[in-house]
């Protein structure tokens, strides 16, 4: 009996490795807060990676296209039980989180017995100013990072995704429109699919541009817009490229 939690230890990190490895070559997903908005930028190959989720919200994320829809369901139904039973203005990222996705992708993830959700999770939630949005990384052991404003990224190991993350937050300086936000997140996602370090030996700008454009030629760039001032309530609209200026 002395030996069971032991057991449990090993089959949970047993398990932590193995989704780790299922996930290894997932393409990145980023988000990013601007002025007018938030951006979210995932690049695909025929399965959606963006989503609406609620007036204010919107999902990115990478992993098996069948546990993203399931969290994202999830999260959907938490989100208009909490409008219905409160008001929508009081849906929170927060709490759809905390209360209703970490616990549930916890508790899936320590039933050694069940498979585990496949997935890497990003949320936005927009604020009446940049400083006031919310973004939160969420990982498939239901462990969740809050961040206001700024850039956050998601990628399937948490070596090359915090290296990406810290270099994005330098690179980033100074730039407010989609365009240049939209192309420096590409280059990112470029050097993240390709293995190229984020210090001494990053390739050059035109190289990175080059890249990112014949690495999405037969994929599929998906933009996620959370308009700051909109004339309706939903905030979400999804870009094309061009929309983008690229």
């Amino acid at each position: 009996m002395t030996e069971e939690p032991y057991r449990w230890l090993e089959a949970v990190a047993n398990r932590r490795e193995y989704v780790r490895e299922q996930l290894r070559g997932g393409s990145p997903a980023f988000a990013a807060s601007l002025p007018d908005g938030i951006l979210l930028l995932a690049v695909g190959s025929g399965q959606s990676k963006v989503f609406e989720l609620f007036d204010r919200h919107a999902l990115a994320g990478l992993g098996h296209p069948a546990d993203i829809e399931k969290i994202r369901q999830a999260a959907i139904d938490a989100a208009h039980t909490e409008s219905f039973t409160r008001a929508p203005e009081d849906v929170s990222l927060r709490r759809l989180v905390s209360f209703g996705l970490s616990p549930q992708l916890k508790t899936n993830f320590e039933q050694i017995f069940t498979a585990p959700f496949l997935v890497e999770l990003l949320l936005a939630e927009i604020g009446p100013e940049p400083e006031k949005d919310l973004l939160l990384r969420l990982h498939f052991d239901g462990g969740f990072r809050f961040q206001m404003g700024g850039v956050m990224v998601a990628a399937s190991q948490p070596e090359p995704e915090a290296a990406a993350q810290a270099w994005l937050n330098g690179a980033l300086a100074g730039k407010n429109s989609r365009r240049e936000v939209a192309d420096m997140l590409l280059q990112t996602w470029w050097c993240l699919v390709e293995n190229k370090p984020f210090g001494e030996g990053l390739p050059s700008e035109s190289d990175r541009q080059e890249g990112w454009r014949k690495g999405t030629h037969d994929r599929t760039v998906e933009l996620g817009w959370l308009a700051r001032h909109a004339p309706r309530t939903a905030r979400y609209e999804a870009l094309s490229l061009a929309q983008a200026g690229l």
